[in-house]
């Protein structure tokens, strides 16, 4: 029976591979078959007769594409913990400051900058004056009063200052006294377009203001302005750096004149202190540029600006101002100098003192805000309608060039060229100039005024018109030193596509915000 079966299974073996093949069916064995799943691929690959071809490189590819991966992930790995490229991804990830030194790593005021290492040292050479140092601003006498002085609404209730003496007491962080204080002794104005904001950093402000040089933005526990969208028809963002604290939100608080810090239990007043004193430089800055923006300043030492510090106990106010330098004019310092301290929590009295202080500081600023408020939007109606028609067939261009075209010829605030057509006593030059400056301008004018000799017809026709206006009832503005030195006639001739000429023979500028800048001749302003 073995060998009859034997003899059966001959002719029919189990695997074809054992019997010769011809061409013909060689091609139709290479066709695919059922893989079975007990049968692993690779095995599959290396039983394969070597001679074809075809299928090898995609199966290799296939095999080289499970074990590819890796290595291509190790050499990236190395490339990139090369030196080189390591110090490259290193500049890529830093914070751009306008210090390099600054390692902050985040724009918080109160968490990093002003608790980092140094951050008092910097502020100091920054010209931010801590009380030490600070001088009393002259009027400090008429903010002490005005402080103290009554209010139209009651006092609280005895009850309401042994619940807070009672909250505070028990209050274990920080958050927990900016609640406290907020609900029993600030004041919250029910305006809808004027805002307070905690905690929120001055994403809007310029990093060189000078005084900011190497730190992060500040960024007050407490402050509270008027709205951006409060200020229009004034483009308020466009034309005064530093007045619109937040980027990017149309209602963001703008040009604030308070700010505050809170401590917690165990907190330290002095850094609160410290981050004061750089909030009030930051408010007073944006203030100055305001004002300049009219060509106005305030009072010598005149304190618009108050901060305060807390820590639910002790209640601290302090005026700011900016003022030169005693040793050295061309340096800008900004004072801090207190006003009042007062234990909330030792009495009733000083409880109801501490909080008519605050909240009478508070009203001060609301007033200051929405005083500059309006003289920014009075002095842009005026602007706006003051300035000498256009001549018939002239047509201004209707946007602003680029930025490029202006660079060196202009002021960084371009805007300020608008009062040209003002009387010449309505203002006062608010961006003091300094020596250094006065010196290199003088020089330039000298040199403009040498170079007027040789001047082109839009001179001479400028000029002659210029003498016949003494004796009209409307005096023209000579120019400042810095717009006499964007005027000179090579710098007409440079940038022909700026400034146009009407049928007078006076040159212009129309901005893309229908305002007109009007270009006086730096010869003129020489002669007079």
């Amino acid at each position: 029976m073995n060998q009859e079966s034997k003899t059966t299974q001959t002719p029919q073996p189990s695997h074809p591979t054992q019997t010769p093949q011809s061409p013909q069916s060689k091609t139709v064995d290479e066709r695919p078959e059922p893989v079975s799943t007990a049968t692993p691929t690779r095995k599959r690959q290396n039983d394969s007769d070597p001679d074809d071809r075809v299928p090898q490189p995609k199966r290799r590819r296939q095999i080289d594409s499970d074990v590819e991966p890796q290595p291509k992930r190790a050499r990236l790995t190395r490339k990139k913990l090369t030196r080189k490229n390591l110090a490259e991804f290193n500049k890529m990830g830093k914070k751009k400051t306008s210090d390099p030194t600054d390692d902050s790593g985040s724009t918080k005021t109160k968490t990093t900058s002003t608790t980092s290492s140094g951050f008092d040292v910097r502020a100091r050479k920054n010209g931010i004056l801590d009380p030490s140092e600070s001088k009393p601003p002259p009027d400090l006498e008429g903010i002490r009063k005005r402080h103290a002085r009554s209010r139209a609404t009651a006092s609280p209730p005895e009850s309401q200052y042994d619940d807070y003496v009672d909250r505070i007491e028990k209050a274990g962080n920080e958050a927990t006294v900016v609640i406290e204080t907020s609900e029993h002794i600030l004041k919250k104005y029910h305006d809808k377009r004027y805002r307070r904001e905690f905690n929120r950093a001055f994403t809007n402000y310029p990093k060189d203001a000078g005084f900011n040089d190497g730190l992060s933005a500040p960024q007050p526990d407490f402050v509270e302005g008027p709205e951006m969208r409060d200020y229009l028809p004034f483009p308020v963002d466009d034309r005064i750096p530093g007045a619109t604290l937040y980027k990017d939100d149309p209602r963001s608080v703008t040009l604030p004149q308070i700010a505050g810090e809170w401590k917690g239990p165990s907190g330290d007043m002095r850094e609160a202190r410290m981050q004061a004193a750089y909030d009030g430089a930051a408010l007073v800055h944006a203030r100055t540029q305001a004002l300049a923006h009219m060509r106005k300043k305030d009072p010598p030492g005149h304190a618009a600006a108050t901060t305060f510090t807390t820590d639910g106990t002790n209640l601290n106010l302090y005026a700011h101002y900016a003022a030169p330098a005693e040793d050295d004019e061309d340096t800008l310092e900004y004072h801090q100098y207190p006003i009042s301290s007062t234990n909330l929590t030792s009495s009733y009295e000083d409880f109801k003192k501490g909080r008519k202080q605050l909240r009478n500081a508070q009203d001060h600023a609301k007033a200051q805000s929405e005083q500059l408020r309006d003289q920014l939007k009075q002095h842009w109606k005026q602007n706006r309608t003051k300035l000498p028609p256009v001549a018939e067939g002239v047509h201004p261009p209707d946007v602003e060039p680029p930025p490029h075209t202006t660079d060196g010829y202009e002021n960084a605030n371009p805007h300020i060229l608008q009062e040209e057509a003002e009387d010449e006593d309505d203002y006062e030059i608010v961006q003091p100039t300094t020596h250094k400056e006065s010196s290199y301008h003088l020089k330039s004018s000298h040199r403009h005024h040498s170079s007027s000799h040789h001047s082109s017809p839009h001179h001479s026709s400028k000029s002659s018109h210029h003498s016949s206006s003494h004796s009209s009832s409307h005096k023209r503005k000579a120019p400042s030193s810095q717009t006499s030195s964007h005027g000179s006639s090579g710098h007409l001739s440079k940038h022909g596509s700026y400034w146009k000429k009407n049928s007078k023979g006076h040159y212009y500028h129309k901005h893309s915000d229908g305002t007109v800048t009007w270009y006086n001749n730096v010869k003129d302003h020489h002669r007079h």
